[in-house]
C-alpha cells in the first residue's frame, strides 16, 4: 500500500511563491514516475507537471511551463512542485500521485496512487 502526503499550500498573492511537498510511503515511489494535478471548484482535474522515475526528465503544463518546476529526493521518498509567480487562476486543489510506468504522462487514469490534496489559494 502507497500512502501520498501533500503539503506546503497555503494563500499566496498574485506573483508569489509555494513549494508543495509530497511524502510518499513504500518502494513504488523509487519505481515509478509522479505527477502533479490540480483542481479548480467546476473544472475537471487537469495534469500540472510530472517528473520520471529516474528525475532526469521533467514534464509540465503549457499553463505552468517556466513558472513551476518539479523535482524529486530518493533518500527523502519526496516530490516537490515549486510555483513562482502565481496567477489568480493557479488556485486549485493540488493533488501528487504514482504513475504506472516510469515516464509521467497528463493521462489522470495511468497514475495508480493519490494523496488527499492541498489547497493552493492566489489572490489578486
Amino acid at each position: 500500500q502507497v500512502q501520498l502526503v501533500e503539503s506546503g499550500g497555503g494563500l499566496v498573492q498574485a506573483g508569489g511563491s509555494l513549494r508543495l511537498s509530497c511524502a510518499a510511503s513504500g518502494r513504488t515511489f523509487s519505481t515509478y514516475a509522479m505527477g502533479w494535478f490540480r483542481q479548480a471548484p467546476g473544472k475537471e482535474r487537469e495534469f500540472v507537471g510530472g517528473i520520471s522515475r529516474s528525475g532526469v526528465t521533467t514534464y509540465s503544463a503549457e499553463s505552468v511551463k517556466g513558472r513551476f518546476t518539479i523535482s524529486r529526493d530518493a533518500a527523502k521518498n519526496t516530490v516537490y512542485l515549486q510555483m513562482n509567480s502565481l496567477k489568480p487562476e493557479d488556485t486549485a486543489v493540488y493533488y501528487c500521485a504514482v504513475g504506472r510506468s516510469v515516464v509521467a504522462v497528463q493521462d489522470a487514469s495511468r497514475y495508480a496512487y493519490w494523496g488527499q490534496g492541498t489547497q493552493v489559494t492566489v489572490s489578486s
